[in-house]
């Protein structure tokens, strides 16, 4: 389908199994360095926690999910996109959405991450601090990112 079929609209329940896949699939390609059982520890606290609990956006292509964002306040917990669907501004999209929604944005990427921390530097978010370890005090390091 042509992403000029892209919409956006806000996240409904009835998404979960569809972005938990997108979920998992860009986190195999963004955080393989977690192992396979980290993400799939972490695809159950994405499903039980931070899913119901964030401001979450979803892109479509026609009626299927192609990724989405999460937000808590102006942090942006989570942006994902079906690997199928990398390379077609669909990130971008998620992140201009919710630009208008927010003062400023704020998130945190893992340095190690191949794809996400020059993605975000095309979008226009700087380096605002670094911490040697993860929020589970693993020693991955993560880099903190503004825009606006």
């Amino acid at each position: 389908m042509p992403l000029s079929d892209l919409t956006i609209r806000p996240y409904d329940p009835q998404d979960c199994d569809d972005l938990l896949a997108i979920w998992l699939a860009a986190s195999r390609l963004g955080h393989a360095f977690l192992g396979e059982n980290t993400l799939l520890q972490q695809q159950l606290i994405v499903r039980d926690v931070y899913l119901p609990q964030a401001e979450n956006h979803v892109a479509l292509v026609g009626h299927i999910p192609v990724g989405f964002i999460g937000l808590l306040d102006c942090f942006i917990g989570g942006l994902f996109v079906a690997p199928a669907f990398h390379g077609r501004n669909i990130g971008r999209s998620l992140v201009e959405h919710v630009s208008p929604l927010k003062p400023w944005l704020e998130l945190e990427v893992y340095a190690a991450n191949p794809l996400a921390p020059s993605l975000y530097r095309k979008l226009g978010f700087h380096e605002i601090s670094r911490r040697a370890k993860d929020d589970d005090g693993r020693p991955f390091e993560l880099i903190r990112m503004r825009r606006g």
